[in-house]
Order: C-alpha cells, then structure tokens, then sequence
C-alpha cells in the first residue's frame, strides 16, 4: 500500500506525544537518521500549531448556519477554486520522482510501462537507490535521467527543473509536506504518498499553494481504483443501494515485523511515529473509496469526528518476544493506540467508521464497507446482499456484478504491478487525464480531507472522544455536485 510496503504482513509510561520531530526522541535518533530517505527535514508536530480553528452546530444550531460560520472562520481564498481545472494537454508527460526504496522503486516500473511518459529524473540521498532506478529507466528504451543524490535537500534541484511536468514523492511522512509544497512553488502539479501531511496547518497551506499556484496537488489513493472499490462506486451511483447510510473504512495490517526489521525501511521512522502520535496514522486507504461512494466533497462533506484508541501494548509485546536487549528500540516508548476506531459524520447525516491497527496479529482488512436502505456490501471477504436481489438474510456472491465494473477494469482485465493491479489503474489514469487535458479524479480538497483524521482523531483521543471539527477545505464548494473515480471513459484523440 502506501506505506511503502508492497506485500501484505503479517517502557510503557505513558505520554502526551507532542514533542517536536526535530527533538531529540527518547530513542536517541536524530531526525537525519531517522528520515534519510525522504531528502528532507520535516515540519514539527507542535500539535498547538495543527491549523485554523473550525466552527461546530451548538445544539440546536440550524446546519446551515453552522455552515456558514464555519467557511467564515476558513482562510481568505489565495486564489481561485482547483475544483473542475483540467491539465494542459500534452503528448508527453515528463515526470521526476522522489523517493525510490520500496513503494517508489517499484512505482517507477508502471510510470514506464505508460504510454507518453518519460521519466526525466530520480531523487533519492541512497545513491545505489537512485542508479538501480536509473538502470530501469535505460533499459526501457528512455535517455537516461537526471539523478539528485546529493543530500537531503537535493530534491528541490529536481523540482527547479523546467522539463518536468508531474512530480511523485514516495518518502517517508514527515517529508510528503516539504516536497508538496516545493513542487507547486516550483510550478509542477504533484502527487503525494499519504498521508500528504500530518498538521492542519499544513494541509490548509496545500489549499492555499494549489490554487495561488494553480497546479494539482493529489493523494495518490490506490485503494480508489480497486476492482471491487470501483464496482461498487459504481453501483452507488446507480441506486443499487438505495439512499446511503453508512460506510466504513479501514488500515487494520499486521506490520511488527517490518516495523522491526532494519533492511525493510530505511531506518525506524514508521515505528517512531508510534511514539508520537495516539491517532490514526493511515486513514487514507479506507477512508477515501468510502468518501468516493458518498460523494463527499462533491455534494456532501464530512463535519466532524470523534476517535477512541486502545492502550498501547502491541509493539512493546513484540519486542519483549523478538528484540535483543541492546537493540535501539528498547529506548522508545509507544504511545500510538493499537486499534483506533474513529466514527465520521457528513452534512446528510451518514456516519463513516475508520480503524486503524498495525500493531497487534490479524488478517490483513480494509473492511470497505457501504449500507444502504436497500442493501449492503462488505469485503474482507466480499459479499452483498441488496434487495430485491437476495432475500432470507442470506449473503449473495459479489462476483455475479462484475457487468458493473468500471471501464478501466473492463479495459485492463489484468493489470501489471502491485496491489492486484490497483497501483496500475491508478498511474494509468492519471498520466491519461495529464495527456489528454482532463480534470484529474481527485484534487487537494480530496487529500486534505482524506487526510485530517491524523491529526483529529489524535486530538479526539486526547480529549476523551469529544467531536472535532473537520474544516470544510472547499470553503463551500462541497455543495455542487461534479464528477470523481467514477469517470466516463474518455475519445482518446
């Protein structure tokens, strides 16, 4: 997924966690080390700083109101909206990547596989990393690339480049902020690995910086182009499920092991973020086809959340189990929940359930849920029971509406590269819509939203499951209706 990891897995005091990032930690590892691969020195989690405040409905509030002071308190409007902003066409895409250890060395295989994309240059402070990509992009028949190897700052060199259309970063959290904004300053529309950022702030500043600069900033989400994410959006829209109730959505993946294990990341930055943060830290994946189904931001919005998290017992069991005394791991203490559970209310009244739990053994799940007054599916296994199609409370086999899929599955039966061909689906639609000078599936508005339960469901649990606030990114856009993920298939001409 996007967590760098492209196969499924497998002291305790407490906390408060808010510490800044460019603090000592209490494993003694300095930022640098901690973050080599990302190229760059991140914002801190001073989680005063997480962003402008946001108006809530005080009881008996009407919602509309409450909507009103809420886009008032938003930030002055910098520039005008990136809703519905097509690309400039082009008959080449030319791209330059950021990050190239698990997730982005092996993203580069299906940017090349495209048609009319070149990869023009490769950032990565690994320099072996950068010269196996490099080898990649030659033996594909392409000149060979710019390589930006030279420090923690070198990507911004690749991001002054003029030859550059597209930039993709797949570093480590702290750093998708940094490059984000490096990118657009630099005038190139840019997609991010999630979360795109971890501050409120930070993701008001990404509104702000795509529309004065007018460049796209995107999540790049694969989770939202899953064959059976796809199918059921499109079933959404076409009523199968009647009026939409309810969704949810999750990141529950086993990975103690990776977390520890020294060759897998490039360092323990994945597993320090657990000494950080109480939060979800990954919303994204379960988040977004949920919101894709119920068309937030596209004539409904999410208004608030409320996060309630476990102790924190997993990680340190698994060390007790599998560490060495002397391992530097000993020194961190865990404050991140094993399972958060975080419930999501829109404008229409829908409730969305997130959970997020990398810490303790379980199967691998999304859950991907949708309830509707007609029916419901599940996946994790896939099942559907929806009237008048099943009756007896019995489940129906999911696989009998593959006529719904999406044109692109329909079109890419069996895509190449990771995650059953999702990661595949994804790039191919978005260098398509950049070729072809289409408005792109989703824009910051998506990032951003999809993103704010990092920072708002640790502020939940701190709070003792109080609702927080979700901005309205849009600064009411949200209420008319425009197209996402479920996209007509375009003239290719």
């Amino acid at each position: 997924m996007h967590d760098n990891d492209n196969r499924p897995a497998h002291t305790d005091r407490p906390t408060d966690g808010d510490q800044p990032l460019d603090a000592p930690g209490p494993d003694g590892h300095s930022r640098r080390d901690v973050l080599r691969t990302a190229g760059v020195a991140g914002a801190g989690l001073g989680l005063a700083a997480f962003g402008p405040g946001t108006a809530q409905a005080a009881p008996g509030e009407n919602r509309a109101d409450a909507d009103a002071v809420q886009e008032a308190a938003a930030p002055a409007r910098q520039g005008a909206t990136m809703i519905g902003v097509p690309f400039d066409r082009r008959s080449t895409v030319r791209v330059g990547i950021i990050g190239l250890g698990n997730r982005g060395g092996s993203m580069i295989d299906l940017f090349l596989a495209m048609p009319g994309v070149q990869v023009v240059a490769l950032c990565d402070p690994v320099k072996d990393k950068t010269e196996r990509a490099a080898a990649k992009v030659t033996a594909a028949g392409q000149p060979a690339p710019a390589t930006y190897t030279k420090g923690d700052h070198d990507f911004e060199n690749l991001c002054k480049r003029g030859d550059i259309d597209f930039v993709y970063a797949a570093t480590p959290w702290d750093w998708h902020f940094e490059m984000a904004k490096t990118a657009m300053l630099n005038g190139k529309h840019v997609g991010v690995e999630c979360p795109i950022a971890l501050q409120l702030d930070q993701l008001w500043e990404l509104v702000n910086l795509s529309e004065r600069t007018r460049r796209h900033c995107m999540q790049l989400e694969n989770c939202c182009y899953g064959r059976n994410e796809m199918r059921v959006l499109r079933m959404a829209h076409a009523g199968k499920f009647g009026q939409l109730l309810h969704g949810a959505g999750a990141y529950n993946h086993d990975l103690r092991g990776l977390m520890f294990d020294p060759d897998y990341y490039e360092g323990p930055w994945r597993r320090l973020w657990h000494t950080r943060l109480r939060g979800d830290l990954y919303p994204n994946h379960g988040f977004g086809p949920v919101a894709n189904y119920m068309d937030v931001n596209r004539g409904d919005r999410v208004t608030h959340i409320s996060s309630f998290g476990t102790p924190s017992l997993g990680l340190a069991e698994y060390r007790e189990a599998n560490m060495p005394k002397g391992d530097p791991s000993w020194k961190e203490t865990y404050i991140e929940s094993d399972r958060t559970i975080s419930l999501v209310q829109t404008a229409k009244g829908r409730v969305i359930r997130l959970e997020h739990d990398v810490s303790t053994p379980h199967p691998y799940s999304r859950i991907n849920q949708l309830g509707g007054t007609k029916g419901v599916f599940e996946d994790y296994p896939e099942r559907i029971y929806i009237e008048p199609d099943h009756t007896n409370d019995a489940w129906g086999d999911f696989a009998k509406y593959a006529d719904w899929d999406h044109w692109l599955w329909k079109e890419h039966a069996n895509p190449p590269g990771g995650h059953g061909g999702m990661d595949y689906i994804m790039v191919y639609r978005l260098m398509q819509t950049m070729r072809l000078g289409l408005v792109p599936d989703f824009d910051v508005y998506d990032a951003v939203t999809w993103t704010s339960p990092v920072p708002l469901s640790h502020l939940s649990i701190k709070a003792k499951g109080a609702p927080q606030p979700i901005p309205d990114f849009t600064r009411g856009e949200w209420r008319k209706k425009r197209g996402g993920v479920d996209s007509d298939k375009p003239a290719e001409a």
